[in-house]
């Protein structure tokens, strides 16, 4: 059975691993990067907790040892599901069963002034770009004199209040509280505001009711000022404007308040739901496709638990991945019992 698997994040590369070295299968796993990202740690490459070599390691790597497992360096370009084939840009790859792993990436929503001026965190790089202007602006505190620009420089928002926008509070009002201060003796951090805007009445929406008030008040505890059911609508590089009618000046506004679904082409569009995600069933099948399935961030799969679709989260994604390769597993136990029932 040929398993081609796009994306190794943590679906994908779960899968990989869970077919390693098992009989009857040959896997190939297709990344345009050559190394697997951490992607729940970003916010500590962000604040200079973690180096970014920390939270990567090469794909390779992991499969020194495999005897059926191989890596291919491409961006996938298409899905051919007529012709059982994936296009990329170093050429076409056929398969037998095709699984689709490939993600999701920042959603702005189609608002140009926040794709320009606001910095997103779903790469090492952006991560790394965020700690840079973080730096920046301290570097930029110490020499002004002007104190609303110093004000400026020293207010950051975050316009998100998911797990990336909670944890990010958290960590730059650490830094605020612990860290700084000892970088920049000569900068008073009392004056350094943070705020989390969430469009919804709780943070951590997607999560226990417990979960959610023990964010909020984790949050407001360290000095973060949270506001519900208030969304960004604009932010010209220096003044962020909110749906309430407030007006936040700032140098820095960091977005984690939406992502979409990387879904390739040639998936039927009418599968493709709200948060561009591909609509599955119970077995991780994309409907209306008898060989291929979605993972993770990009699969949508209504259950009465979650009628909306799991949260997009690393835990949903490696179990997602194990369950579908137990059943690849049995599907090909399956396929060499009838053969053997036919030589017999």
């Amino acid at each position: 059975m040929k398993v081609v698997i796009i994306g190794a994040g943590f679906a994908g590369l779960k899968t990989a691993r869970s077919l390693n070295n098992k009989a009857g299968f040959e896997v190939l796993l297709v990344d345009k990067f050559n190394y697997h990202q951490f992607q729940p740690l970003f916010y500590q490459v962000a604040t200079a907790g973690l180096d970014a070599s920390n939270i990567s390691f090469p794909l390779r790597k992991a499969f020194h040892k495999s005897k059926n497992v191989r890596i291919r360096l491409a961006k996938v370009t298409g899905v051919v599901p007529e012709e059982n084939k994936i296009t990329t840009e170093a050429g076409d790859i056929e398969y037998d069963q095709l699984i689709i792993a490939t993600g999701a990436d920042t959603n702005f929503f189609g608002n140009q002034k926040l794709m320009e001026y606001a910095f997103p965190m779903k790469s090492t790089v952006e991560a790394l770009q965020l700690r840079h202007r973080l730096i920046e602006n301290f570097e930029n505190v110490v020499i002004s004199k002007d104190p609303a620009e110093i004000q400026k420089l020293m207010t950051v928002v975050i316009v998100g209040g998911g797990p990336t926008g909670v944890e990010l509070g958290g960590a730059i009002a650490e830094m605020k509280k612990y860290t700084l201060p000892n970088d920049y003796p000569e900068i008073d951090f009392s004056k350094m505001k943070i705020y989390l805007l969430e469009g919804t009445g709780v943070t951590l929406g997607p999560m226990s009711k417990k979960s959610q008030e023990q964010s909020q008040q984790y949050l407001e505890r360290l000095g973060v000022t949270v506001i519900l059911n208030t969304v960004l609508k604009d932010y010209d590089g220096e003044t962020a404007t909110l749906s309430n009618g407030q007006t936040i000046t700032t140098s820095t506004v960091i977005w984690a308040a939406g992502i979409k679904g990387n879904v390739p082409e040639g998936i039927d569009p009418s599968l493709v739901v709200r948060g561009n995600r591909i609509k599955v069933d119970r077995f991780n099948k994309v409907l209306g496709y008898s060989n291929i399935y979605a993972l993770g961030d990009v699969a949508y799969m209504e259950t009465p638990k979650y009628p909306k679709g799991h949260p997009q989260v690393a835990n949903v994604a490696i179990n997602q991945a194990k369950n579908l390769a137990n059943n690849l597993r049995r599907m090909e136990m399956k396929s060499k019992a009838d053969m053997l029932e036919e030589d017999v």
